[in-house]
């Protein structure tokens, strides 16, 4: 590959002569610029843009980390960023995996949003420590260099044991995520919290993964250990749609032997049937306020940590006992 140095040594100028004549530096008269674009040209040569953005520190470039791609719910998460990001001249890129963590400190992002639990914390407040901006969807953590836009997980949990509970259901099955998901502890934070006050109850905690796979094998726990109806809190609609699926195949229905409620609100609960019960938010909203508080971060603006709220969205598949 050509670089500046062979320009350099056949226009017989120095590196520098030729770094400002190909950023059009008025340092350079008209004449030796003309003389190294011309050379430049000859020898084909392509400027290393990773080299220029790390020279710049800047690439109008955002990364959004994401523990993966699967399921509904990325992708309003996803456009709401991208929306506001857009209009003010960045571009975004997602990311996944441990590889792709060193693209933060080599600068070749100018800041993060994350949603990703396979970030440590240690490893972030390491980064805002050497001045990155980052905002953290999934976790609390306290720095200058870091803004909090998080879910109300535990109002959001609440309503949804309370919404039950006012169904008159005492048998309840709590499908949660992964053990490591800042969510997931949230939620199950507050159910625990929400059956304390409402004793006696019976409840039952089976262990998810957000996916769809999870809520299959969370039905059939519940069948073999049916003897009456239950009510079933999972905390996102991936795993109720499990549910459904599951039960679909079977003499048990929902809204009759498993009344059930999820998280999250994401199109296909539209097409359940009956209607999932569900705890409502916008996703799009929270997309497009995690890139402007990370902007105004940038920028170098006083910001406070902000909040994302929730609604009920009742449902059929909830019906009194």
């Amino acid at each position: 590959m050509v670089s500046i140095k062979d320009i350099a040594k056949k226009a017989g100028v120095s590196i520098s002569t030729v770094s400002y004549a190909l950023n059009g530096s008025p340092k350079v008269t008209e004449e030796t610029c003309a003389k190294i674009l011309a050379i430049a040209k000859e020898l084909n040569y392509v400027p290393n843009a990773a080299a220029r953005t790390l020279k710049k520190r800047v690439t109008n470039i955002i990364g959004a980390y994401l523990t993966d791609f699967g399921g509904a719910f990325y992708g309003e998460l996803l456009q709401g960023m991208k929306e506001v990001l857009n209009k003010k001249g960045y571009d975004l890129i997602v990311c996944s995996g441990a590889q792709s963590h060193r693209l933060l400190p080599e600068r070749m992002v100018d800041g993060a949003i994350i949603l990703d639990q396979s970030f440590a914390s240690e490893e972030l407040l390491r980064y805002a420590d050497l001045g990155h901006k980052i905002v953290v969807l999934d976790r609390e953590l306290s720095h200058p260099n870091v803004n909090q836009v998080l879910l109300d997980n535990k109002a959001g949990a609440a309503l949804a044991v309370e919404y039950l509970l006012e169904n008159g259901h005492r048998n309840l099955y709590i499908v949660t995520g992964p053990e490591g998901s800042y969510d997931s502890k949230q939620r199950l934070q507050a159910v625990k919290q929400t059956v304390e006050r409402h004793q006696p109850i019976r409840c039952t905690g089976i262990q998810g993964n957000f996916d769809k796979e999870s809520g299959v094998r969370a039905a059939a726990q519940m069948i073999r250990e049916y003897t009456g109806p239950a009510a079933v809190f999972c905390f996102n609609d991936e795993m109720a749609i499990g549910i459904y699926n599951a039960l679909a195949d079977t003499e048990y229905r929902v809204g009759e032997h498993f009344h059930i409620i999820g998280f999250d609100n994401i199109e296909l609960t539209k097409y359940t049937q009956p209607r999932l019960a569900t705890i409502d938010y916008s996703k799009l909203k929270w997309g497009a306020l995690a890139s402007e508080q990370l902007l105004k971060l940038i920028e170098g603006e006083a910001i406070e940590n902000e909040r994302i709220y929730v609604t009920l969205m009742k449902g059929e598949s909830v019906q009194p006992v």
